[in-house]
């Protein structure tokens, strides 16, 4: 089958969030072909290029969501109506056209501004139909008129937006912006909908795959949303985190005011929330995301949580060692049995702080216990900051020990970089020490978390985000931020070799059974197939292309037959009994049929004609048509 495999900022660039998952499944699963539309996030993205595609990418579509300050764009994208509305190639509207934006926009607003009354489900209310409705105008409105652009940066928004804002029934948030705010409000609306203006949506673009694949929500999954619009087409939605809730912790960074933070909420939710009621499934990477999903309105029986896959194989040679000398009883030889190692992205949000307070304690129960940090290289100057934070606050709390009068002194804390030649593989950081720790205060899903139950380690984790799913009893798991647990836990593992090697063991096994490319791609593999035996494509004219080839799968073969396609046909339902007293004369050859009146032509057949499908073909003469 064909599928159209929908990104935002990730795949296929070199760069970006799901790029790793997303090859993944491309090239897990090459009995199908896969068409790429991306949507590209910055400059630099682009200037990055390309991973290297398999043959099974057969097409890669891209429209950039920055604009530059130039006001044109660049990138890889095919010349179509995106770069000519830009570069003031789309048409101006009408008296009619200019009605029906009016009314499109008019609905979308009253939907953003309009929070829904108390007890009200997600995605049901007088709100989610205004949404509906004026999305959808607006993307019909653009597929016939060349763009929403410039009419979505004219004076005509602002007012739309004021008076929405304006309205009886807002919020009083939303009832404060000023002029600026729909300005601002105005830009962001016209680059979040950007996807609607595209030259996606034509039977030989998104109309030619036989199922959509937005590799999250959002801007990636709009394009879904208007190929099952105007094609039919089923939409698949994977969300290994929340981009709602991303939004919202991001929104406190952004230079706006509250009213448009609020305007800008409004409208993502509404947007997620009709994302959700239009998927035919949706699959959370974990049941964090899942909750997410629900909360925001999405039904719990289109649900299905499918655990992000990763490389087993790369953790092999440490894992298989834990498990050999703990099974001898000789885990104390491995590893470092007094170190404790924390892998990640040095940053906030992984409160390293809290951590290095922890080892404070589990020094003064262990004075041998040894503390490395292995991270990713600092990228930005929060990251720098937050390193040499980190650095100098170690170096206060330990000072450089030495174990005699002419011995060099030596910091029981270290800060390592992976990749440098001490540590050259990130398998090596986890075989580093004996236990692993996770001091995060803000976790999605814990990926380091599961590559050192890939090398069998024992583990301390704070308790947020997907952890206590991922560990499953098979790790000591603390309320983050409080040091005094994070320390005890630890010393407890520290103090106890045998529950090290028992938990190390256990959570191997655990990682081997859920957390593999292998069940990742089992269930994707199934879910495929799934949707399109429950929902076959039916659109017009897609068994050829534009140069008269045949395009494979197009439309699955159960699509063709008449009532739902596990129901016999009437040929093969049992027919009555003939009546033994009816004569039949002499003249009838044995098995023929007569007419019912004299005069009518005799049948041809002894059976009643087969429907008209793949039954059909399949038993017409030789070329005319695929068995």
């Amino acid at each position: 089958m064909r599928i159209g495999l929908l990104t935002d900022g990730g795949y296929p660039y070199a760069t970006g969030e799901s790029r790793l998952w997303c090859d993944r499944l491309v090239r897990g699963l090459p009995q199908h072909e896969f068409d790429l539309f991306a949507l590209s996030r910055s400059a630099h993205q682009e200037d990055q290029g390309w991973v290297r595609l398999p043959p099974q990418v057969s097409r890669v579509r891209t429209a950039p969501l920055w604009t530059p300050e130039d006001g044109t764009l660049r990138g890889s994208v095919e010349r179509g109506l995106l770069a000519r509305l830009v570069t003031g190639g789309e048409q101006s509207y009408g008296r009619r056209d200019r009605r029906r934006f009016t009314e499109h926009l008019t609905a979308l607003a009253t939907a953003i501004c309009t929070p829904d009354e108390t007890g009200t489900e997600a995605g049901e209310g007088p709100g989610a139909e205004l949404f509906t409705e004026g999305l959808y105008g607006l993307a019909e409105l653009a597929r016939e008129r060349g763009g929403l652009h410039l009419a979505l940066r004219s004076e005509a928004t602002v007012r739309i937006l004021e008076a929405a804002s304006r309205a009886r029934g807002t919020g009083r948030t939303v009832q404060k912006a000023t002029v600026a705010d729909h300005l601002a409000f105005a830009a962001e609306l016209e680059r979040a909908l950007r996807p609607l203006s595209l030259d996606w949506y034509d039977q030989e673009s998104l109309g030619a795959v036989d199922l959509c694949h937005a590799a999250s929500g959002g801007a990636a999954a709009l394009p879904g949303l208007l190929a099952k619009r105007f094609f039919g087409v089923p939409l698949l939605v994977t969300e290994h985190g929340v981009p709602l809730r991303a939004h919202y912790l991001a929104a406190s960074g952004t230079p706006y005011g509250t009213p448009v933070r609020a305007l800008l909420a409004g409208f993502h939710g509404r947007l997620t929330t009709e994302v959700y009621r239009q998927a035919a499934i949706v699959t959370p990477g974990n049941t964090h995301v899942r909750r997410w999903q629900q909360r925001c309105g999405a039904d719990p029986a289109k649900l299905r949580t499918v655990y992000p896959g990763m490389a087993a194989e790369r953790f092999g040679r440490v894992g298989e060692d834990a498990e050999r000398f703990g099974a001898a009883g000789e885990g104390d030889d491995v590893g470092g049995p007094d170190t404790l190692v924390w892998v990640g992205r040095i940053e906030p949000a992984k409160d390293l702080i809290a951590l290095l307070h922890a080892f404070a304690e589990v020094r003064r129960a262990e004075p041998g216990a040894r503390l490395r940090v292995f991270g990713a290289p600092a990228e930005g100057d929060e990251a720098t900051t937050y390193l040499a934070h980190c650095e100098a606050l170690a170096a206060q709390l330990f000072p450089d020990e030495a174990t005699g009068a002419h011995t060099e002194g030596v910091n029981p804390v270290t800060f390592e970089e992976i990749g440098s030649p001490e540590v050259p593989d990130l398998a090596e950081a986890y075989g580093a020490g004996g236990v692993i720790v996770l001091s995060s205060v803000v976790e999605g899903f814990p990926v380091s978390l599961v590559e050192a139950m890939f090398c069998g380690r024992a583990t301390v984790s704070t308790d947020v985000g997907a952890v206590v799913e991922v560990i499953g009893g098979t790790g000591l798991v603390v309320p983050p931020r409080n040091s005094k647990a994070l320390a005890d836990a630890c010393v407890a593992l520290l103090r106890d070799p045998e529950r090290r090697a028992r938990l190390g063991a256990a959570a191997r096994a655990r990682a081997l059974e859920l957390f593999t490319v292998e069940q990742n791609l089992a269930a994707f593999r199934g879910i495929y197939l799934e949707l399109i035996s429950h929902t076959p494509v039916r659109r017009e004219a897609d068994t050829v292309d534009a140069h008269g080839d045949p395009l494979p799968f197009a439309t699955p073969p159960e699509a063709r037959l008449l009532g739902h396609w596990t129901q016999p046909g009437p040929h093969l339902r049992p027919q009555p009994d003939p009546d033994p007293s009816a004569s039949v004369p002499s003249r009838a050859a044995p098995g023929t049929r007569l007419p019912d009146r004299p005069g009518e032509p005799e049948p041809q057949h002894t059976r009643e004609p087969e429907p008209e499908g793949v039954c059909a073909v399949a038993a017409g003469p030789a070329g005319d048509g695929d068995a």
